[in-house]
């Protein structure tokens, strides 16, 4: 069949408080132009993230009354600990309550400021992670990476001769470890192929550099693997992910994305000098190493989770749900990252406002457009997001990108429809849009809490 319908049924739902075009204008007014800060019983689509969003299944409902919270080992620590080695079977396992926690662990740890960390493309909190601690964060995508209008079926791939090259430049002593983001979060949802996974492996074996994986998206960019690359039609996505782990030393992970949880993640590596002091600053941050600021409810939800998402009917489903409002926006002429991602439809704003240069945040004014015309609450990933260096100057960012998030079993096709419909609306009004400015600023993160206005304004 031609169709690809949702694996599931519909069992619960949650109503939607339809608004008005005037009502949004204020709303974010209220909310100085900023999307983080809007009361979210005032979006009607949020796709503002697919991290904690996803819907739950009946199997993670059943599973969340026989959570037991005892302070240590508790059973449901024990069976989070079983569904993570079944996928990933590095030797020590520490949960923390979500990913950022894991990455502030890790990089406390291992990154001083005489460091350099290499990835394909480091997302928001993972730089920032690296960076509190004075450490560079340097992103080493493939060219092709860094063209949202090129095809490539791997637009996430770390570039192999640069990360050489970078290694020999720098220095190995100045390099704690290598990360490989799956898939490029930052870069548009764009895949690594398992190819390029075991290059870069190589480039760290011969210089004796761990590699981790940010592995908040690994069954989606498994499922690519399979349908993309050569070799791998006919692997079971199952054996395709414990193929792409074990090319690494560990990872870190927010069960919030590929968990299919509300909440949760964890740091995991074979290094046991690594574990035992990791183990000690999650007891300082975060609880016990057999909870770690997680709930037993939490780990009972994710360790079902961790079966459901690697179900290929469910992967097909996923993919093309995006593929679905991905192939809507090129029929209408939309400017956005091809191929589509696995988890979000990524707008090019530079080229949706070219009349917006990059310091003007076109991305942020694409954005607020999309909330006050429809009422969908998207992200910018660009220049408001990544622009702002380490020492207070401001450039462009690569790209100037609106990411579309797309939050696992919660919204159904005429949902996405109405996005494509908003969406095509503003794009035909393009024209009308005006560039952006900061009127407040933090240091790092600013796109978090940052007030924004117009130029004009």
């Amino acid at each position: 069949m031609k169709t690809i319908i949702e694996p599931f049924r519909i069992k619960s739902v949650e109503p939607i408080r339809m608004t008005t075009r005037e009502e949004r204008e204020q709303y974010i007014r209220d909310a100085y132009h900023n999307l983080f800060t809007l009361h979210s019983d005032d979006v009607l689509i949020d796709l503002l993230t697919d991290s904690g969003t996803s819907s739950m299944s009946a199997r993670q409902w059943g599973a969340l009354m026989v959570g037991d919270e005892s302070y240590a080992g508790s059973p449901s620590y024990y069976r989070f600990k079983s569904a993570v080695k079944n996928l990933m079977p590095f030797r020590y396992l520490i949960p923390t309550h979500q990913g950022r926690a894991a990455e502030s662990i890790l990089f406390t740890l291992v990154a001083n400021e005489t460091h350099s960390i290499p990835n394909n493309t480091h997302f928001d909190t993972t730089r920032a992670n690296i960076e509190s601690q004075g450490a560079e964060a340097v992103d080493l995508v493939i060219e092709e990476g860094r063209h949202p209008e090129t095809e490539h079926p791997f637009k996430g791939n770390m570039d192999i001769a640069a990360l050489e090259q970078f290694i020999e430049q720098r220095g190995v002593e100045n390099i704690p470890l290598c990360m490989l983001t799956i898939t490029n979060n930052s870069g548009g949802g764009q895949p690594v192929s398992m190819e390029n996974i075991r290059q870069t492996r190589e480039v760290c074996d011969r210089h004796g550099l761990p590699l981790f994986i940010d592995a908040c998206r690994f069954a989606e960019n498994a499922w690519f693997i399979k349908i993309r690359e050569p070799g791998y039609q006919d692997t079971p996505v199952v054996d395709i992910v414990r193929e792409m782990f074990s090319y690494a030393d560990g990872c870190t992970m927010s069960a919030k994305k590929d968990g299919l949880a509300n909440m949760g993640g964890w740091l995991a590596m074979n290094n046991e000098e690594w574990a035992t002091e990791c183990r000690n600053r999650l007891i300082l941050t975060e609880g016990f190493s057999t909870y770690g600021g997680l709930s037993g409810r939490d780990l009972e939800a994710i360790a079902v989770g961790l079966e459901e998402v690697v179900d290929e009917d469910y992967l097909n489903y996923r993919i093309a749900s995006t593929q679905y409002v991905a192939s809507h926006f090129m029929e209408a002429g939309v400017p956005i990252m091809r191929p589509a991602g696995g988890h979000a439809v990524y707008i090019d704003a530079r080229q949706f406002l070219p009349h917006i240069p990059p310091l003007e945040y076109p991305g942020q004014s694409l954005a607020v457009e999309l909330y006050k015309q429809g009422g969908i609450r998207g992200c910018e990933i660009g220049t408001a997001m990544f622009g702002l260096r380490p020492d207070g100057q401001e450039e462009p960012a690569h790209m100037d990108l609106v990411r579309l998030a797309i939050p696992r079993r919660v919204y159904t096709q005429a949902h996405m429809d109405y996005v494509i419909e908003v969406v095509t609306e503003v794009f035909e009004n393009r024209e009308q849009l005006r560039g952006m400015k900061f009127v407040r600023q933090p240091k790092a993160l600013r796109h978090f809490t940052g007030r924004f206005d117009y130029i004009d304004s």
